[in-house]
């Protein structure tokens, strides 16, 4: 199947409100361009190194409650989301075979949210035990060029092959973080301005070589890897020239991965409807990327974001924490969802401002679930069921800015649209005191054609406003760890079960507020 195929959805004008569509179910004729088929576990995570244990725990302590979430997620989209492990700390990681702990931290000024001293023990590894059925990347230091780094890497990757040893926990192994920073990073230099594609390249194939040669020949997913995880398309080193310098040469490279922030918590000018809530910047945002995955993609080699959020430097209170971001994190998965991008993983750390959830109480921040996780269980809302039917997904353009909007196709039937509205209404004024101006709302038409239909049915994602904090829910649903430890729990104070009316033509209109998303869900009546 290539790339991207036309799916019989024939899209006509779009006149404010209005969007012209076709009858249902779809048929192949002339049309836009919809996605490939979804793969599964679209819906990711990657979480600091460092952090790890606060998210997962261990045998005699598991974190339940993040088991709770990811589960969430799960019966929404068939499968969990795949974990990756890594991020700046996987390379400071150093292994000391005799530390009583999981690990060993030290803040210092290069950063203070995450140690940049940081040893791990062998106890790090049973955290990986607490989660069933879920898939993981387990990242290996390359910055450290020491003796102590190696043999790091000779003693944790048989302590991760052990652990991950069916081949069914692990996806693959990552060599490196942001390998492109390495001569430019702000939390220390650690290549020279010489080094080069052709350099990272011979360092890769010989500490991929090394971690190979002490591992149990029944690990399989250790002969591949997710490479070369750089931070960007346009750093210090190419993504594209390090493939000219023969990486994956040997065939042992599974999958690509690139990182991406739509910018940075201390930006100039960086706020919540000009930087998040703006559907025209998320899609300048990832531009580069596909400009790189059609390069990569000839290679046959399937290309994901491994770590991404709304600001880069861990996210800003007021913005990364908001509902506003959350409804950026939709409108980011369904855009990426619809040009191929094979999965997001939403990166997390303890204390980190644009958390999905914080997993512990620390002296910075109280165990929760955070507004940005709402973005994750709307985006798996909306796509639904990977594992169940053939999952397929495509842009309906807007002319505002300010909104967006997506159609979903369960084995080429239209099954879900979603209008995201990011229209900007906070709950709370400048002066702090409540705002008691009316909430708009938007009126959203289509026409599908007979459908055989009198109803569809209406699922709300929503909050008191973009700045909200809490209060939220999907469908009537709050997550909330206070509520019962992450599992949903439908409050008796949100309207649910709304349903629109489709007229005989096959027209139907609802309402979105302001700041909200609204699911049209075609299922029978």
């Amino acid at each position: 199947m290539s790339r991207r195929r036309l799916v019989g959805w024939l899209v006509g004008a779009f006149i404010t409100s209005l969007v012209n569509a076709v009858s249902h179910p779809i048929r192949v004729q002339a049309g836009i361009n919809v996605s490939s088929i979804l793969t599964q576990s679209f819906v990711s995570f990657s979480i600091e190194l460092s952090s790890f244990p606060d998210f997962a725990g261990n045998l005699s302590n598991p974190n339940t409650f993040s088991l709770n979430l990811l589960d969430n997620i799960g019966n929404l989209t068939g499968s969990k989301p795949i974990i990756r492990i890594g991020g700046n700390t996987q390379d400071y990681a150093l292994y000391d075979p005799d530390l009583p702990t999981a690990l060993n931290g030290t803040y210092t000024n290069a950063s203070s949210d995450y140690p940049t001293i940081l040893t791990i023990g062998k106890s790090f590894f049973e955290s990986y035990l607490t989660w069933p059925d879920v898939q993981y990347i387990h990242g290996f230091n390359m910055a450290s060029n020491t003796t102590a780094s190696q043999d790091t890497l000779l003693e944790t990757a048989p302590l991760a092959c052990d652990v991950l040893s069916d081949g069914l926990e692990l996806i693959c192994p990552q060599m490196g973080n942001e390998p492109d920073l390495y001569k430019t990073s702000a939390q220390g230099i650690k290549r020279p301005s010489n080094w080069n594609e052709s350099d990272y390249v011979a360092e890769w194939d010989e500490k991929t070589e090394l971690v190979k040669s002490v591992i149990d020949p029944n690990c399989s997913g250790y002969y591949t890897w997710v490479a070369p995880s750089f931070a960007g398309t346009n750093n210090s080193l190419s993504p594209v020239g390090v493939w000219q310098n023969a990486l994956g040469r040997d065939n042992d490279i599974k999958e690509v991965s690139s990182h991406n922030y739509i910018s940075g918590a201390t930006s100039p000018g960086v706020t919540l409807q000009g930087t998040l809530m703006n559907h025209t910047r998320t899609v300048e945002s990832i531009d580069a990327q596909l400009q790189l995955a059609a390069i990569l993609t000839q290679l046959g080699i399937p290309f994901f974001l491994g770590e991404t959020n709304s600001l880069y430097n861990e996210g800003a209170p007021g913005l990364s924490d908001s509902f506003g971001a959350a409804l950026w994190g939709v409108d980011f998965n369904l855009w990426c969802a619809a040009n191929d991008i094979e999965r997001v993983h939403m990166h997390q750390g303890t204390n980190y401002r644009y958390n999905a959830w914080q997993p512990v109480t620390t002296s910075k921040a109280t165990k929760g679930t955070k507004a940005p996780y709402y973005g994750s269980i709307g985006a798996a809302a909306v796509l639904g069921n990977s594992v169940v039917h053939n999952i397929q997904i495509a842009n309906v353009p807007l002319t505002d800015a300010r909104e967006a909007a997506y159609v979903v196709f369960e084995d080429g039937i239209l099954a879900r649209l979603a209008v995201i509205n990011m229209m900007q209404y906070n709950y709370t004024n400048p002066n702090g005191s409540i705002n008691t101006e009316p909430r708009p709302s938007k009126t959203y038409s289509f026409t599908f054609g007979p459908t055989g239909k009198t109803s569809v049915r209406i699922q709300r994602l929503i909050a008191n406003g973009s700045d909200s904090i809490s209060g939220i829910t999907m469908d009537g649903r709050s997550y909330n760890y206070e509520l019962d430890q992450g599992r949903p729990v439908i409050l008796n104070n949100i309207t649910t079960g709304e349903r629109a009316a489709v007229s005989s033509n096959g027209s139907v209109s609802f309402d979105v507020p302001w700041s909200s998303m609204g699911i049209l869900t075609f299922e029978e009546a």
